[in-house]
């Protein structure tokens, strides 16, 4: 079964306000580049259209469970873990994600996806849209944790368990 993932109000609003702000900056290199006819915005352009659409093409779409693989679908790369090297699957609440920070990766443009840490959890890797509620952690064989949002963390964690 397909598991969908929406995004929180706060991955919205920075994903609308980076984008804004992208956007703009864009727009006033090209103008740059009109104007003086020197190509060293050229540079800044190509950097920012890299970290949009490479946040975009790496943010979760939704998470597939088959009989014997989960695969989280994103557009550029999927990942596909084997279910046997899951250990365990359970809903967590918000407060064992509490002071979590992110290490390397995204944190609200298109989701929250990459390495992040925090207290009680340790080292975490994220393919999420959501980070308060509606979360699932993943533990594999080899003490590896991985946050996951589906819409619907009752229902995935209970056909995981099946």
């Amino acid at each position: 079964m397909t598991y969908k993932t929406s995004l929180d109000t706060i991955a919205k609003l920075v994903t609308a306000f980076i984008t804004i702000i992208f956007v703009a900056i864009i727009v006033g290199q090209i103008s740059l580049i009109t104007d003086s006819g020197k190509g060293t915005p050229i540079f800044t352009t190509v950097a920012l259209l890299i970290i949009y659409f490479g946040a975009f093409s790496f943010r979760p779409i939704n998470y597939r469970l088959t009989q014997d693989k989960l695969v989280i679908h994103r557009p550029l790369l999927d990942i596909t873990m084997n279910r046997n090297e899951i250990k365990s699957v359970e809903q967590i609440e918000k407060d064992k994600l509490s002071w979590t920070f992110r290490t390397f990766g995204v944190s609200g443009l298109f989701g929250y996806f990459g390495s992040f840490r925090n207290a009680k959890l340790g080292g975490m890797t994220w393919y999420a849209t959501r980070r308060k509620d509606k979360i699932v952690l993943l533990t594999t064989i080899y003490n590896k944790k991985i946050i996951l949002s589906p819409d619907e963390p009752e229902n995935f964690v209970a056909e995981f368990c099946l």
